[in-house]
Protein backbone atom coordinates (compact mmCIF):
# COMPACT_ATOMS: atom_id res chain seq x y z
CA UNK A 1 0.00 0.00 0.00
CA UNK A 2 2.88 2.35 0.82
CA UNK A 3 4.35 1.75 -2.64
CA UNK A 4 1.01 2.56 -4.25
CA UNK A 5 0.71 5.80 -2.25
CA UNK A 6 4.24 6.82 -3.24
CA UNK A 7 3.50 6.05 -6.89
CA UNK A 8 0.29 8.07 -6.86
CA UNK A 9 2.03 10.97 -5.12
CA UNK A 10 4.83 11.05 -7.71
CA UNK A 11 2.30 10.78 -10.55
CA UNK A 12 0.37 13.74 -9.16
CA UNK A 13 3.57 15.79 -8.90
CA UNK A 14 4.46 14.93 -12.50
CA UNK A 15 0.97 15.89 -13.67
CA UNK A 16 1.24 19.28 -11.93
CA UNK A 17 4.58 20.02 -13.56
CA UNK A 18 3.33 18.99 -17.00
CA UNK A 19 0.31 21.26 -16.66
CA UNK A 20 2.58 24.29 -16.41
CA UNK A 21 4.41 23.57 -19.67
CA UNK A 22 1.82 21.91 -21.92
CA UNK A 23 0.29 24.14 -24.65
CA UNK A 24 -2.87 25.80 -23.47
CA UNK A 25 -1.98 25.52 -19.79
CA UNK A 26 -2.87 28.70 -17.91
CA UNK A 27 -0.26 29.96 -15.44
CA UNK A 28 -1.41 30.66 -11.91
CA UNK A 29 -1.19 34.15 -10.45
CA UNK A 30 1.03 34.41 -7.34
CA UNK A 31 0.16 36.10 -4.09
CA UNK A 32 1.05 39.68 -5.03
CA UNK A 33 1.47 40.54 -1.33
CA UNK A 34 4.13 37.86 -0.82
CA UNK A 35 6.84 39.95 -2.53
CA UNK A 36 7.33 43.18 -4.46
CA UNK A 37 9.54 41.68 -7.18
CA UNK A 38 8.98 38.61 -9.34
CA UNK A 39 10.78 36.75 -12.14
CA UNK A 40 9.01 35.18 -15.08
CA UNK A 41 10.23 31.61 -15.74
CA UNK A 42 9.74 31.02 -19.46
CA UNK A 43 10.36 27.26 -19.20
CA UNK A 44 7.75 26.71 -16.50
CA UNK A 45 5.56 29.65 -17.56
CA UNK A 46 5.41 30.70 -13.95
CA UNK A 47 6.17 33.71 -11.76
CA UNK A 48 8.66 33.25 -8.93
CA UNK A 49 8.87 35.79 -6.09
CA UNK A 50 12.24 37.45 -5.42
CA UNK A 51 12.55 37.44 -1.61
CA UNK A 52 15.86 39.32 -1.31
CA UNK A 53 15.34 42.27 -3.60
CA UNK A 54 18.26 44.68 -3.91
CA UNK A 55 17.71 47.64 -1.59
CA UNK A 56 18.93 50.70 -3.42
CA UNK A 57 17.49 54.17 -2.95
CA UNK A 58 17.01 56.95 -5.49
CA UNK A 59 19.30 59.12 -3.34
CA UNK A 60 22.14 56.63 -3.97
CA UNK A 61 22.08 57.38 -7.69
CA UNK A 62 24.19 60.45 -8.43
CA UNK A 63 25.00 62.21 -11.69
CA UNK A 64 21.67 61.34 -13.34
CA UNK A 65 19.33 63.91 -11.79
CA UNK A 66 17.47 64.71 -15.02
CA UNK A 67 16.95 61.02 -15.83
CA UNK A 68 15.71 60.37 -12.28
CA UNK A 69 13.24 63.24 -12.44
CA UNK A 70 11.74 62.15 -15.76
CA UNK A 71 11.26 58.49 -14.94
CA UNK A 72 10.14 59.24 -11.40
CA UNK A 73 7.41 61.55 -12.71
CA UNK A 74 6.24 58.91 -15.17
CA UNK A 75 6.20 56.20 -12.48
CA UNK A 76 4.43 58.42 -9.99
CA UNK A 77 1.66 59.12 -12.50
CA UNK A 78 1.30 55.40 -13.11
CA UNK A 79 1.25 54.41 -9.42
CA UNK A 80 -1.41 57.02 -8.68
CA UNK A 81 -3.67 55.63 -11.40
CA UNK A 82 -2.93 58.18 -14.10
CA UNK A 83 -1.75 57.71 -17.66
CA UNK A 84 1.94 57.02 -18.22
CA UNK A 85 4.31 55.80 -20.91
CA UNK A 86 6.39 52.70 -21.51
CA UNK A 87 10.04 53.63 -21.00
CA UNK A 88 13.27 52.81 -22.82
CA UNK A 89 16.44 53.59 -20.85
CA UNK A 90 19.44 53.47 -23.17
CA UNK A 91 23.05 54.57 -23.28
CA UNK A 92 26.40 54.13 -21.61
CA UNK A 93 26.94 50.98 -19.60
CA UNK A 94 27.13 51.17 -15.82
CA UNK A 95 25.48 54.59 -15.53
CA UNK A 96 22.47 53.53 -13.47
CA UNK A 97 19.80 52.31 -15.91
CA UNK A 98 19.01 49.05 -14.10
CA UNK A 99 19.64 50.53 -10.66
CA UNK A 100 17.11 53.26 -11.38
CA UNK A 101 14.33 50.71 -11.98
CA UNK A 102 15.22 48.91 -8.73
CA UNK A 103 15.25 52.18 -6.82
CA UNK A 104 11.81 53.07 -8.17
CA UNK A 105 10.43 49.81 -6.83
CA UNK A 106 11.89 50.52 -3.40
CA UNK A 107 10.39 54.00 -3.55
CA UNK A 108 6.85 52.99 -4.57
CA UNK A 109 6.39 49.39 -3.38
CA UNK A 110 4.43 50.64 -0.39
CA UNK A 111 2.00 52.31 -2.80
CA UNK A 112 1.26 49.11 -4.67
CA UNK A 113 4.04 49.01 -7.28
CA UNK A 114 5.31 45.56 -8.31
CA UNK A 115 8.09 44.64 -10.76
CA UNK A 116 8.17 41.54 -12.95
CA UNK A 117 11.56 40.83 -14.51
CA UNK A 118 11.50 39.01 -17.82
CA UNK A 119 14.20 38.02 -20.33
CA UNK A 120 13.72 38.37 -24.06
CA UNK A 121 12.91 34.66 -24.51
CA UNK A 122 9.97 35.13 -22.17
CA UNK A 123 8.49 38.00 -24.16
CA UNK A 124 6.50 35.56 -26.27
CA UNK A 125 4.51 34.88 -23.07
CA UNK A 126 3.37 38.50 -22.75
CA UNK A 127 -0.29 37.61 -23.24
CA UNK A 128 -0.13 35.23 -20.27
CA UNK A 129 1.46 37.86 -18.04
CA UNK A 130 -1.16 40.42 -19.04
CA UNK A 131 -3.81 37.90 -18.03
CA UNK A 132 -2.18 37.36 -14.64
CA UNK A 133 -2.09 41.06 -13.69
CA UNK A 134 -5.29 42.28 -15.30
CA UNK A 135 -7.92 43.40 -12.82
CA UNK A 136 -5.60 43.57 -9.81
CA UNK A 137 -5.25 46.71 -7.73
CA UNK A 138 -1.44 46.63 -7.83
CA UNK A 139 0.49 48.48 -10.54
CA UNK A 140 3.05 46.42 -12.47
CA UNK A 141 6.26 47.25 -14.30
CA UNK A 142 7.44 44.56 -16.69
CA UNK A 143 11.21 45.00 -16.50
CA UNK A 144 13.42 43.88 -19.41
CA UNK A 145 17.10 44.35 -18.61
CA UNK A 146 19.92 44.70 -21.15
CA UNK A 147 17.58 44.15 -24.07
CA UNK A 148 18.76 43.67 -27.65
CA UNK A 149 17.38 41.73 -30.61
CA UNK A 150 17.93 40.46 -34.06
CA UNK A 151 14.89 41.03 -36.26
CA UNK A 152 13.98 37.33 -36.55
CA UNK A 153 13.75 36.63 -32.82
CA UNK A 154 10.20 35.78 -31.70
CA UNK A 155 10.36 38.03 -28.64
CA UNK A 156 11.03 41.03 -30.90
CA UNK A 157 7.71 40.75 -32.69
CA UNK A 158 5.82 40.02 -29.45
CA UNK A 159 7.21 43.14 -27.77
CA UNK A 160 6.59 45.27 -30.82
CA UNK A 161 2.96 44.18 -31.00
CA UNK A 162 2.40 44.61 -27.26
CA UNK A 163 3.77 48.16 -27.21
CA UNK A 164 1.56 49.41 -30.02
CA UNK A 165 -0.12 47.42 -32.72
CA UNK A 166 -1.78 44.39 -31.16
CA UNK A 167 -5.54 44.09 -31.59
CA UNK A 168 -5.85 43.09 -27.92
CA UNK A 169 -5.70 46.06 -25.52
CA UNK A 170 -2.76 46.08 -23.11
CA UNK A 171 -3.64 46.02 -19.42
CA UNK A 172 -3.88 49.55 -17.97
CA UNK A 173 -2.06 48.47 -14.79
CA UNK A 174 1.06 47.27 -16.63
CA UNK A 175 3.94 49.23 -18.16
CA UNK A 176 7.13 48.04 -19.84
CA UNK A 177 10.48 49.48 -18.71
CA UNK A 178 13.43 48.25 -20.79
CA UNK A 179 17.14 48.98 -20.49
CA UNK A 180 19.62 48.65 -23.34
CA UNK A 181 23.05 49.82 -24.40
CA UNK A 182 21.53 50.32 -27.88
CA UNK A 183 19.10 53.12 -28.62
CA UNK A 184 17.22 51.08 -31.21
CA UNK A 185 17.61 47.69 -29.45
CA UNK A 186 19.16 46.14 -32.55
CA UNK A 187 22.70 46.10 -33.99
CA UNK A 188 23.58 48.70 -36.62
CA UNK A 189 25.40 47.66 -39.78
CA UNK A 190 27.09 49.78 -42.45
CA UNK A 191 25.12 48.02 -45.20
CA UNK A 192 21.88 49.37 -43.71
CA UNK A 193 23.03 52.92 -44.34
CA UNK A 194 24.35 52.10 -47.80
CA UNK A 195 20.82 51.14 -48.85
CA UNK A 196 19.49 54.61 -48.00
CA UNK A 197 18.06 56.38 -51.07
CA UNK A 198 18.00 60.05 -52.04
CA UNK A 199 14.96 61.18 -54.01
CA UNK A 200 15.44 64.83 -54.92
CA UNK A 201 16.01 66.65 -51.63
CA UNK A 202 14.43 63.87 -49.55
CA UNK A 203 16.24 61.07 -47.75
CA UNK A 204 14.50 57.68 -47.69
CA UNK A 205 16.04 55.32 -45.13
CA UNK A 206 16.40 51.66 -46.03
CA UNK A 207 13.68 49.30 -44.85
CA UNK A 208 16.16 47.67 -42.43
CA UNK A 209 16.79 51.05 -40.78
CA UNK A 210 13.05 51.72 -40.53
CA UNK A 211 12.57 48.30 -38.92
CA UNK A 212 15.19 49.04 -36.26
CA UNK A 213 13.63 52.40 -35.42
CA UNK A 214 10.07 51.06 -35.41
CA UNK A 215 10.52 49.15 -32.14
CA UNK A 216 12.23 51.83 -30.06
CA UNK A 217 9.82 54.56 -31.18
CA UNK A 218 6.92 52.59 -29.70
CA UNK A 219 8.25 53.42 -26.25
CA UNK A 220 6.58 56.67 -25.24
CA UNK A 221 9.49 57.88 -23.12
CA UNK A 222 13.16 57.69 -24.14
CA UNK A 223 15.72 58.36 -21.42
CA UNK A 224 19.38 58.53 -22.45
CA UNK A 225 22.42 57.97 -20.21
CA UNK A 226 25.92 59.27 -20.87
CA UNK A 227 29.45 58.57 -19.57
CA UNK A 228 30.29 60.46 -16.38
CA UNK A 229 32.65 63.39 -16.27
CA UNK A 230 35.67 63.04 -14.00
CA UNK A 231 34.05 65.17 -11.28
CA UNK A 232 30.81 63.17 -11.44
CA UNK A 233 32.72 59.92 -11.22
CA UNK A 234 34.71 61.06 -8.17
CA UNK A 235 31.52 62.31 -6.47
CA UNK A 236 29.91 58.90 -6.92
CA UNK A 237 33.05 57.16 -5.63
CA UNK A 238 33.00 59.39 -2.53
CA UNK A 239 29.34 58.53 -1.93
CA UNK A 240 29.93 54.79 -2.08
CA UNK A 241 33.05 55.04 0.10
CA UNK A 242 30.89 56.68 2.75
CA UNK A 243 28.19 54.02 2.33
CA UNK A 244 30.80 51.31 2.93
CA UNK A 245 31.89 52.95 6.16
CA UNK A 246 34.87 55.06 5.03
CA UNK A 247 35.01 58.12 7.27
CA UNK A 248 38.28 59.79 6.23
CA UNK A 249 36.94 61.58 3.17
CA UNK A 250 38.42 61.90 -0.32
CA UNK A 251 42.05 62.99 -0.26
CA UNK A 252 44.46 63.23 -3.20
CA UNK A 253 45.63 59.65 -2.73
CA UNK A 254 42.10 58.26 -2.97
CA UNK A 255 41.20 60.46 -5.95
CA UNK A 256 44.29 59.25 -7.80
CA UNK A 257 43.52 55.63 -6.96
CA UNK A 258 39.90 56.05 -8.10
CA UNK A 259 40.96 57.55 -11.43
CA UNK A 260 43.56 54.81 -11.98
CA UNK A 261 40.85 52.24 -11.28
CA UNK A 262 38.61 53.80 -13.94
CA UNK A 263 41.47 53.81 -16.46
CA UNK A 264 42.04 50.10 -15.87
CA UNK A 265 38.34 49.44 -16.42
CA UNK A 266 38.15 51.71 -19.44
CA UNK A 267 35.08 53.48 -18.09
CA UNK A 268 33.96 56.24 -15.73
CA UNK A 269 30.56 55.17 -14.45
CA UNK A 270 28.59 54.67 -11.26
CA UNK A 271 29.17 50.93 -11.47
CA UNK A 272 32.94 51.35 -11.72
CA UNK A 273 32.92 53.90 -8.88
CA UNK A 274 31.02 51.44 -6.68
CA UNK A 275 33.47 48.66 -7.50
CA UNK A 276 36.40 50.90 -6.61
CA UNK A 277 34.79 51.85 -3.29
CA UNK A 278 34.26 48.21 -2.32
CA UNK A 279 37.85 47.35 -3.19
CA UNK A 280 39.33 50.35 -1.35
CA UNK A 281 37.29 49.86 1.80
CA UNK A 282 38.00 46.14 1.81
CA UNK A 283 41.78 46.64 1.51
CA UNK A 284 41.94 49.47 4.03
CA UNK A 285 39.51 48.17 6.61
CA UNK A 286 40.83 48.45 10.15
CA UNK A 287 41.98 45.09 11.43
Amino acid sequence: MDKLDKFLSRAEGLRSRLETILPGAQPQAPDWQSAVAFRWDHQQRKLHPVPNFQRIALSDLLGIDDQKQRIRQNTQQFVHGGTANNVLLSGARGTGKSSLVKALLNEYAGQGLRVIQIDKQGLIDLSHIVGLVQGHAERFILYCDDLSFSADEPGYQSLKAALDGDLVAFSDNLLIYATSNRRHLMPDYMQDNLATKHVGDEVHPAESVEEKVSLSERFGLWISFYPFTQDEYLAVAAHWLMCHGWKKGMNDEICTAALQWSLMRGSRSGRVAGQFARDWCGRHAEK
